[in-house]
């Protein structure tokens, strides 16, 4: 079913995407738990790539658009895409991994921010609010909001902690398709956009620099940088709006 361009889900798919969701949270667990220094950001993206077929599951990531890698592994000024290769992690790094995982046909989509053993003042607050940030849009995933809802909750937070949304990188719907509608922005004006209704699934993932808001793309195409070289994080949950309320089908953060 289709509500204004958004593919309406039924519980029982629902359901779908919680197993696929469950696989990509162990896995993000697990990965999180490798974060060391000297690991390669290759050694995660190998270990992802393992556990994910243990499960009898697929790397959603892998292939998509030509993308050559199982996870996005995007270290320190780096927002998102990074490919994984022989970069080592540091201390002092910040490690940003996003994983989509497909089971039976559907597709979860979350990432986090992984400081590598003791980080900055600087990177502590980013990380916080980011991850604050996410857990403040997710809340308002829930019948009768608007869209604008879950993206002023975002900005409220983080440009309250005067750091900077990144305003041209989105959240999106999510399904059987990686991207679905509708785009979720991180910045908006409460009330605003299509009313949230049972169904609905959004990828919800603030991605914020600690310097300004702008970004560039690099060499290879894919990876998307701060413009300015400050840090950045980027968390991200799949949630399902639900009668109950919001539903987060990634629970990466549950240990």
């Amino acid at each position: 079913m289709y509500r204004g361009g958004i593919i309406l889900k039924t519980p029982e798919q629902i359901e779908l995407m919680a197993a696929a969701g469950r696989i990509q949270a162990r896995c993000l667990q697990m990965l999180r738990s490798k974060c060391r220094p000297g690991v390669t950001t290759e050694d995660l993206d190998r270990a992802a790539e393992r556990f994910i077929a243990s499960q009898g599951a697929e790397p959603s990531f892998l292939g998509y658009r030509g993308f050559p890698g199982s996870i996005c592994a995007s270290p320190n000024s780096m927002v998102v895409h990074g490919i994984p290769g022989p970069s080592e992690l540091r201390r002092g790094d910040l490690i940003s991994i996003d994983v989509g995982v497909t089971k039976d046909g559907w597709v979860a989509d979350a990432a986090l921010t992984v400081p590598i053993g003791e980080v900055s003042p600087v990177a502590r607050q980013l990380l916080a609010t980011t991850e604050a940030a996410l857990h403040a849009g997710a809340a308002q995933v829930r019948p009768g909001n608007h869209l604008g809802d879950v993206s002023h909750a975002i900005q409220r937070r983080v440009e309250g902690d005067g750091l900077s949304i990144i305003r041209s990188l989105v959240g999106h719907g999510v399904g059987r398709d990686m991207h679905e509608d509708p785009q979720v922005p991180n910045y908006g004006e409460p009330g605003r956009g299509p009313e949230l209704e049972a169904g609905m699934v959004l990828a919800i993932e603030p991605m914020v620099n600690a310097g300004g808001p702008d970004v560039r793309v690099g060499e290879d195409q894919w990876a998307v940088y701060s413009a300015d070289g400050s840090l950045t994080a980027h968390f991200e949950f799949t949630v399902a709006v639900t009668e109950e309320g919001p539903r987060i089908l990634t629970p990466w953060h549950e240990s």
